[in-house]
């Protein structure tokens, strides 16, 4: 059973539902108030952006987006596989990630957590997709696999348990794991496990957290983009609606057709948010080694403002730390010093773009 929520006034009201009928108050609100706020614009985020930019690394209140336009982005995107896999409360990375996302919310921006966790048959990495038993394994009950995934789970639920604001209330997180489930790459990708292997293993695991008290998670699925996508392609291994809160969508292309290639899957995206009446994001984007002096404006600002667009964020991927000597161009937002600055400024100006300082109270359920 899923949870209702009503947002709207009167006749204008619509019925929102969420996967988690026990979800927080503070979560409810953060989700009903991501339905509202794809009506006025979307806001901006970058992922492990208070952990580190370009040339930092682990400074408090430091932020590659701060130091060029003065405001910290809307939305903090972070990884949990180090905190699922090591499960160690003590580590400098689990300290690090968790006074980053008590900062970010002390602030009032959004906390994602993706899972680049490794392969639970093999040993190896996120990418390994070597094999087609990755799944199969983790259903089965009696196996090691099951048995070091379901562990990995226990551990991100025991830290997200520990994640309280100033109030002493939990901390709302949209939880994507399994994320570009639509392509090849990692092992619970397409190549690795059917349809409805994916699905099985998707819906048992959100049962599963939600068994084991955590009530805080917006569940988000993220496809991957395939250049022009079309519905099929975005609902593909669709785990079903009362098992989804949210859309998400990781847009990676080219820069040749990157802006008119985002607008067509933005507007295939947003037909489906209204469709299933639930909100819908750019989970992860970005161009690696971008040189384009108004990337923002050109690509970015055009694509997520046209007409029959309406999403609640967009969020670029990491800003590699690297030695100011390094030649590594493993970036793809803003950084001080990047010839698109002054465009991003202006994208930070425009009014249909939010970062934290423009962000409403998303924890608290507006009147309507």
């Amino acid at each position: 059973m899923s949870l209702l929520l009503v947002v709207g006034y009167n006749a204008f009201a619509q019925q929102l539902t969420m996967v988690d009928e026990d979800a927080t108050a503070e979560t409810k609100a953060l989700y009903a108030n991501l339905w509202e706020i794809q009506k006025r614009g979307f806001i901006f985020g970058h992922h492990d952006d208070l952990m580190y930019g370009r040339y930092w690394y682990g400074e408090s209140g430091n932020s590659d987006t701060k130091q060029v336009c003065g405001d910290y982005p809307g939305v903090y995107s972070m990884d949990f596989a180090e905190i699922m896999m090591r499960g160690n409360p003590n580590s400098e990375g689990m300290k690090l990630r968790r006074r980053c996302i008590e900062e970010a919310r002390r602030r009032g921006e959004i906390i994602m957590g993706c899972c680049h966790i490794d392969n639970p048959l093999t040993g190896r990495d996120a990418w390994d997709n070597s094999n087609n038993y990755v799944l199969k394994q983790i259903l089965n009950e009696g196996s090691d696999t099951h048995a070091r995934f379901y562990g990995w789970l226990d551990n991100v639920i025991a830290f997200v348990k520990t994640l309280k604001d100033d109030e002493g209330r939990p901390i709302p997180i949209i939880f994507r794991p399994l994320h570009e489930h639509t392509q090849v790459w990692n092992w619970w990708g397409s190549k690795c496990a059917t349809e409805a292997e994916f699905v099985a293993v998707w819906r048992r695991m959100v049962d599963y957290i939600k068994a084991n008290g955590v009530h805080q998670f917006i569940y988000c699925i993220s496809p991957q983009s395939h250049r022009y996508d079309d519905a099929a392609q975005f609902l593909y291994r669709w785990p079903g609606d009362d098992y989804v809160d949210m859309i998400g969508y990781d847009f990676y292309e080219q820069e040749a057709e990157f802006g008119k290639m985002l607008e067509h899957n933005l507007k295939v995206l947003s037909r489906i948010s209204r469709d299933k009446r639930k909100p819908c994001a750019v989970t992860e984007t970005g161009l690696e080694a971008y040189t384009n002096p108004q990337f923002w404006t050109e690509h970015i600002l055009k694509a997520a403002t046209a007409e029959g667009v309406n999403v609640s964020f967009i969020t670029t991927w990491r800003n590699k730390f690297v030695d100011k000597n390094e030649q590594d161009t493993h970036y793809f937002s803003i950084y001080p010093g990047h010839p698109a600055e002054a465009d991003f400024v202006k994208f930070y100006q425009d009014k249909r773009t939010f970062f934290s300082k423009d962000l409403p109270d998303m924890y608290t359920l507006s009147k309507q």
